[in-house]
């Protein structure tokens, strides 16, 4: 529902806002199929949701002190005047989407393994909004960032470099928790082991 929503949506910034709605309801999938493949994968859902979406918030906030608007409908041709925002932003895009390689990857990967395991056709189903999430968010870059720049947005400004320095830790994170995620897992794994104890023991009375 999250991503129908938010392919509706023509603003850019309630598109973002919309499409945590949908990552949040893969986080609640994962913790709901109790086992340790789909609470972890929640878990990491939510801190590489806020890697990404707080890296897209930001450059929302770079594009709109240039150009005062949200609305995607007065946006054009960007990535001619900009490559280098809009290679960024692609990476940022492609990393809340879920390519493998970056930090969105790992945790949809588990979250969707973990609930097949425990409840295969809820799987099949949420899959689904894997592919809508990669639909709305490359429709809104490609009306943004394609096409022939017109008159008002070919005075576009490149990123400067403080504001690269401000997405440095992002692009970092967000590369490198998709590489190698495993750190992050086992400093999760043993509470979500406790968890799981706990949940069997309370079953159990």
């Amino acid at each position: 529902y999250g991503g129908i929503v938010a392919a509706m949506q023509r603003n850019l910034k309630r598109l973002i806002a919309y499409s945590s709605v949908s990552h949040m309801g893969f986080a609640l999938m994962g913790l709901f199929a109790l086992n340790v493949e789909g609470i972890e994968g929640s878990v990491l859902q939510m801190i590489n949701h806020g890697i990404s979406t707080g890296a897209l918030f930001i450059l929302l906030g770079f594009l709109y002190t240039r150009r005062h608007t949200y609305e995607s409908s007065q946006l054009k041709g960007i990535a001619k005047v900009a490559p280098v925002f809009a290679g960024i932003f692609t990476l940022v895009m492609l990393s809340s989407i879920g390519v493998p390689g970056l930090n969105g990857f790992v945790g949809e990967f588990l979250i969707l393994l973990g609930t097949f395991m425990a409840h295969r056709w809820w799987a099949v189903v949420a899959a689904t909004g894997v592919i809508i999430a990669a639909l709305y968010l490359l429709w809104a870059y490609q009306r943004v960032f394609h096409g022939e720049p017109d008159e008002a947005n070919s005075s576009f400004r490149e990123l400067r470099l403080r504001e690269g320095l401000v997405l440095l830790p992002f692009i970092g994170l967000i590369v490198f928790c998709g590489v190698y995620p495993k750190p992050m897992t086992d400093v999760i794994n043993p509470s979500v082991e406790l968890l799981l104890q706990h949940v069997a023991q309370s079953k159990l009375l």
